[in-house]
Parts: C-alpha cells; sequence; structure tokens
C-alpha cells in the first residue's frame, strides 16, 4: 500500500528551501565578490561568478591593515563577554527562579523592561559613565556594558523553574552549600539553554559596531566590523576589500556556529516547550 503524500509538509518544506536560498544568497555573491579584482565588481557586465579568481583582496586585508590584532581583540572582547554573561544569566536566573525575597516580581518586570528599551537610548549615559570611569579607547569599554543580560536570565530562570524544589533541598540536606548546589546541581542541567544563549551572545558582541565606533579611536584597539569602514577609501571603495574583510569577519561565527550547532538546536527547541 503506497504511503499518503503529506501535502501540509511538501508546502512548508518548499517555503522553507525558498527561504533558505533566499537568506544564503547574499553570503554567497559576497565569497564570490572577494574573488574578483575591484573592476570586475563595478563593471556593468560582471556576473555572479569571477572572470578570473584573485587573491588581491584578501592580501591587502592582512598585509596593508593589522587585521589580526583586530581578530583578536574582538576574540577576547566576544569571548569575555559571552563567558561573564553566560554565568549571570544562569545565576540571576537561579535566584529568581528558586528564591523568594521582598520586590522579586518588581525586579524582574524591571529587567524585562530593559529588554524593550533601545540601545540608542542608553547610549549616551552608558559613554559618560565608562567616560567618568577612564576606560574610553579601551577593550573593557565594550565588554563591562554587556556582561548582564536581561534575556539571558529570563531564559535561564525559565528553565530552571522546571527542575524539582526536591532535588535541590535533598543537596541542601547533604550538606551542600548554595553555590555547591548551583554549580554541580542546576548549572549542568542548563547547557542546552546556556549553549543557544551562547551563540547568541557570541554573534551580537562579534557583530556589534556602533559601540565600538564610539568608544574606540586608536587603530590597534579597533575590533573587526571596524574594519568595513578602515577599508572604505574617502571618496571611493575598493568593493573586493571590503568583502574579503567581510568573509574573514563571518568565518569565526560560522565556526562557532558548527561547533555547537547540536545544542544550539536542542537549546531552541526546549525553549519553545517552555
Amino acid at each position: 500500500m503506497k504511503g499518503k503524500v503529506d501535502v501540509p509538509y511538501i508546502i512548508l518544506f518548499f517555503f522553507v528551501s525558498v527561504g533558505a536560498i533566499i537568506m544564503f544568497i547574499p553570503y554567497l555573491w559576497m565569497v564570490l565578490s572577494s574573488l574578483k579584482s575591484n573592476l570586475e565588481i563595478i563593471s556593468p557586465s560582471s556576473g555572479l561568478f569571477p572572470k578570473t579568481i584573485s587573491f588581491d583582496g584578501y592580501k591587502t586585508v592582512i598585509q596593508e591593515a593589522p587585521f589580526m590584532r583586530w581578530l583578536l581583540n574582538s576574540t577576547f572582547t566576544s569571548a569575555a563577554i559571552t563567558l561573564v554573561t553566560l554565568f549571570t544569566s544562569a545565576i540571576g536566573g537561579y535566584v529568581f527562579a528558586k528564591y523568594r525575597f521582598r520586590g522579586q516580581k518588581i525586579y524582574f518586570v524591571l529587567l524585562l523592561a530593559t529588554m524593550m528599551v533601545p540601545f540608542q537610548v542608553v547610549m549616551i549615559p552608558s559613554y559618560l559613565i565608562i567616560s567618568k570611569m577612564g576606560l574610553l579607547n579601551n577593550l573593557f569599554a565594550i565588554i563591562i556594558p554587556n556582561l548582564v543580560s536581561g534575556f539571558g536570565i529570563f531564559l535561564a530562570k525559565q528553565f530552571i523553574e522546571a527542575i524539582p524544589n526536591d532535588l535541590i533541598e535533598a543537596a541542601r540536606i547533604d550538606g551542600a552549600g548554595e553555590f555547591r548546589t548551583f554549580w554541580s546541581m542546576i548549572l549542568p542541567q542548563l547547557t542546552p539553554a546556556l549553549s543557544a544563549l551562547g551563540i547568541f551572545t557570541f554573534m551580537a558582541a562579534w557583530n556589534d559596531y556602533l559601540w565600538p565606533l564610539i568608544v574606540l579611536n586608536d587603530t590597534n584597539k579597533m575590533t573587526v566590523p571596524l574594519a568595513l569602514v578602515f577599508f572604505n577609501g574617502q571618496h571611493s571603495v575598493n568593493y573586493n576589500v571590503v568583502m574579503s574583510a567581510g568573509v574573514l569577519i563571518m568565518i569565526p561565527v560560522v565556526i562557532v556556529f558548527l561547533i555547537f550547532q547540536r545544542q544550539f538546536i536542542k537549546g531552541m527547541a526546549l525553549t519553545g516547550l517552555k
């Protein structure tokens, strides 16, 4: 007996496939354009694929600018922001999920409210605070304002609320302190959620452009997104160089996602169930 054709699934698969192709085309265009000369890119007869493969854009990025220095700067700031954000989100979610204290609901509402405020609203106060701290033109000026995530605390809270209180009480009866209970029992069960949050946080920190542009003015302390501005000429743009820089900027994010994609998908699926 022939199986029934799942028409809704086929329709859904078709639209998802079309959407994926549409989203993938700009990345493919960027990679292929990085292999062209600048004259070929701006030529009206230029097609999608390069007529002659050229690595001049990559040579310019690596040889004529401290790109590796910028790469290290971005790696340091993104890794620091991600690691600290994961810890503060986990412990903050634990406090809101398993403790009861005066003003808890008000604090949580205020925390959620921070997710609705655009960064541009707090940009000037943040700049003044960083300036008073003497951290302008310092990589810590990027790190410090991003160490706590309202979304991260909310996500961790949703997961921790599903953990039975009996397990926590049993750990306390066995003599485990509060931090040991959190570290040994709560944190391991948050791995899927923290993996998803870690990827989101790392990508946001890696791609952050506006805030580093404001607080950094030393070329050697720039992060990789600022490289796109560095390679823009005053009167013209070397498109192959900009595309090459874009490809090099994208590679670390893709690697991080490929390494943690299984945990990321699991975390997103569990988030939907919450």
